[in-house]
């Protein structure tokens, strides 16, 4: 992606005829969350009739931590007009009430009763 963004950046700016430069200041690498917690959360949205999706995210949610230690996925939120990690960002009482009903049924298929 950053080799396209860059290509279009040479592109409009060499027929406008304006020079820039790019400082690159910080770079994360991917974040690739369980496979068995994804299928759990994608699982559940089925059997719930909730549509989904899969995102990229470049949001440093505190699960990209944990994942590190522990199988985590995210569930994550239609917010309106898509506005998300803002002070704008707003969520229907539906919205909310659906990702955390397919929360609840992820963790209840996939808990495991330690004695």
């Amino acid at each position: 992606m950053d080799a396209r963004v860059r290509e279009g950046i040479d592109t409009i700016c060499d027929a406008l005829d304006i020079k820039y430069q790019i400082e690159q200041v910080g770079h994360f690498d991917p974040v690739t969350f369980d496979k068995g917690c994804v299928k759990a959360i994608r699982d559940a949205a089925d059997r719930l009739g909730y549509t989904h999706r899969n995102i990229v995210s470049g949001a440093g949610h505190d699960a990209c931590w944990i994942n590190r230690v522990a199988p985590t996925a995210m569930v994550m939120c239609p917010c309106v007009d898509g506005l998300s990690h803002n002070e704008a960002e707003e969520i229907t009482k539906e919205w909310a009430g659906a990702g955390a009903d397919v929360l609840f049924h992820a963790v209840v298929e996939t808990a495991v009763i330690v004695e």
